[in-house]
């Protein structure tokens, strides 16, 4: 299993242009436009904490966004999808609404959880997303518990659950592995390995670069690809979610990928005394998996640099407007501050 990362750990390897033989032309220019929205919101909100407009803390995932893109191609909208403490790019593939997410992060009421959870408490139910929380690994055991209530309702539907490298050393999402296998629950676990847990490397946590031995101890079926390669991401994930829908258990995948910002916040995380450097940092958006898809469609003559700006300048558009309506959205009345803590009955 340590071959299967030599490489793919190797910020100077996998700066490749990415196959897209026999791909769907329409698929692929909705996947780029999707990635490109994602990465300018999430710039978006780099630039607006660093303004001072933004109060809570915000974390960023540029550089990710072909994981959750990838996976969503393959996902209906009545699956049930968990994230954690960073996942915009997962709610945002999912089709939810910026304007809801900006207002969230602002603390308004038009925000998915009414401007009272931030950034780190996003629930979207409507588009698949049932919730992301701050507590590491927190929405692991939901997801599972999702998943088997799916197969008890003899539902299609599937489980989703986005986990962090540094999540899996935390033992509920072992007793969810078992739990998983044990019980054939439809669920897919997705390992999102950025390297980094919080500011500390994983050579520094665990004795492996890898996470995907937790699969094979818990005889799970896995697959470990390039995080940055979308259509590797959804082609992977297609077969495991096929499988799983079939009822054939529990699958994971781990995607190797590099965060661009630091834990929290717009900084970069080179001054805090983690391994992290400005080389490791330009390396790795040679590995941008919007370029690498991007430039690929280019040299495939689907796709010209004119249309990409196009679509750019509607994104940014798209998102101007969203920001604008957000701050002048309301805040939550003072005597409503209980109001979502407590169910009626």
């Amino acid at each position: 299993m340590k071959n299967e990362l030599t490489d793919l750990l190797n910020p100077k390897k996998y700066n490749h242009l990415i196959s897209i033989d026999n791909q769907e032309i329409d698929v692929l220019k909705y996947i780029l436009s999707r990635m490109l929205l994602i990465r300018k919101v999430e710039h978006k909100l780099a630039l607006e904490k660093k303004n001072g407009s933004i109060l809570g803390p915000i974390h960023l995932g540029v550089g990710q966004e072909a994981i959750a893109v990838g996976v969503t191609q393959n996902l209906k909208k009545t699956d049930r999808v968990f994230g954690g403490h960073r996942s915009h790019s997962h709610l945002l593939s999912l089709n939810s609404d910026i304007h809801k997410l900006f207002a969230e992060v602002l603390g308004k009421k038009s925000g998915f959880s009414k401007g009272m959870g931030g950034s780190m408490h996003l629930f979207d139910q409507s588009n698949g997303f049932y919730g992301a929380t701050p507590i590491v690994a927190g929405t692991v055991p939901l997801a599972v518990g999702a998943a088997i209530a799916s197969k008890m309702q003899n539902l299609k539907d599937i489980g989703v659950s986005y986990i962090g490298d540094g999540a899996v050393e935390e033992g509920v999402v072992h007793e969810c592995f078992n739990l998983a296998k044990v019980m054939k629950a439809p669920i897919l676990f997705v390992i999102e390995n950025n390297l980094f847990a919080s500011h500390m490397h994983i050579s520094l946590r665990q004795p492996s670069e890898t996470v995907s031995r937790f699969a094979v101890a818990n005889h799970i079926p896995y697959k470990l690809l390039d995080g940055n390669d979308v259509v590797a991401v959804a082609q992977a994930s297609k077969e495991l979610i096929n499988n799983i829908r079939n009822g054939k258990g529990p699958a994971l995948l781990e995607l190797i990928t590099y965060r661009w910002y630091g834990h929290v916040d717009w900084r970069e995380d080179i001054d805090v005394g983690v391994e992290r450097s400005m080389e490791d940092i330009k390396d790795w958006k040679a590995r941008d998996p919007i370029h690498r898809l991007s430039q690929s469609m280019i040299n495939s003559k689907i796709w010209t640099m004119k249309e990409e700006e196009e679509i750019g300048k509607k994104i940014d558009n798209q998102i101007q407007i969203a920001w604008k309506k957000a701050m002048n959205d309301p805040y939550p009345s003072k005597d409503s501050i209980l109001k979502f803590v407590y169910s009626k009955d």
